[in-house]
């Protein structure tokens, strides 16, 4: 009898062990993977070229975007995620141009705009009566923030590639730019998940 208890005790001590070493093995994987994707966000603006030219697959979302960064440009950062299986990827020019610049650009985008916010973010954005998902502000030190109510969001398209009728937007992209007038600023955006 007194065997028998001390199997019992031995058999779930160990099964407690292993579940520990389970939950344990599977949270620093985690963490290992998510310094993995932190480390894969490039933010330096002398990659941007590379980025622009290279490293982003679907060319047809960054048409839109310069070529170069303008040298007339003030202040010009840059994120780019390229992507993970949990995540889409995502690539933001965010820069401040002479007024006359931004005035041109503001003109150009809204004639070419499928859809147009005023502030928010992606969340707020998809969830407007025919709304479309489309980014935050990720160039505002590294933070997915949404967007002061001074800036337009112009959507110059967003596709649903989704399959799922309970989630319609689980997979896609949408491209775009999104200016604010008052500080002569303009983020070049394109993400497709």
């Amino acid at each position: 009898m007194k065997q028998s208890r001390i199997l019992k005790l031995a058999t779930v001590t160990l099964l407690s062990l292993g579940g520990l070493g389970v939950v344990g093995g599977g949270f620093f994987l985690t963490q290992a993977f998510n310094k993995n994707k932190e480390s894969s966000v490039i933010i330096d603006t002398s990659n941007y070229q590379d980025i622009r030219h290279k490293n982003w697959s679907n060319q047809v979302l960054i048409n839109h975007f310069p070529a170069i960064i303008p040298s007339e440009s003030k202040d010009a950062r840059v994120i780019f995620y390229p992507g993970s299986p949990e995540y889409g990827q995502i690539f933001q020019l965010r820069m401040k141009l002479p007024e006359e610049q931004i005035k041109e650009s503001l003109s150009k985008y809204r004639d070419l705009a499928k859809y147009k916010f005023q502030g928010g973010d992606t969340n707020d954005h998809s969830n407007q009566e025919n709304g479309v998902p489309t980014t935050f502000l990720y160039t505002a030190n590294l933070e997915a923030k949404s967007f002061p109510s001074t800036y337009e969001i112009l959507v110059l398209d967003a596709n649903n590639r989704g399959t799922s009728e309970d989630f319609s937007w689980n997979h896609g992209n949408s491209y775009g730019v999104a200016i604010n007038s008052t500080t002569s600023e303009i983020v070049y955006w394109a993400e497709e998940w």
